[in-house]
């Protein structure tokens, strides 16, 4: 999460990024999220969860400015010049 609130600041003109907990209560996810992120938006949402089919944490959903996923994956596999990449390329799109 720390690489993606990165890229949130360089991006927040541009980019919405959130974060949405689940499975959890709203002590112990604001807890957490306090602690991680800064720059990026955050809730606690199962709805959300079971909306997008999410599993587990950490997802990713690229989603374009019209609510079409442009692209998920597993937590942030890549570094952060590759996450740059694929948000550049969702940005293109739009």
């Amino acid at each position: 999460m720390p690489v993606v609130d990165e890229i949130a600041a360089e991006y927040q003109d541009r980019v919405r990024f959130i974060a949405v907990a689940g499975r959890s209560d709203l002590a112990a996810t604001s807890d957490v999220a306090n602690r991680l992120i800064s720059n990026v938006e955050w809730g606690l949402g199962d709805p959300i969860w079971d909306l997008y089919e999410v599993p587990y944490q950490p997802v990713t959903f690229l989603i374009t400015g019209d609510d079409i996923v442009f692209e998920t994956f597993a937590g942030v596999p890549y570094g952060a010049d590759e996450l740059r990449g694929r948000i550049d390329a969702l940005l293109a799109t739009s």
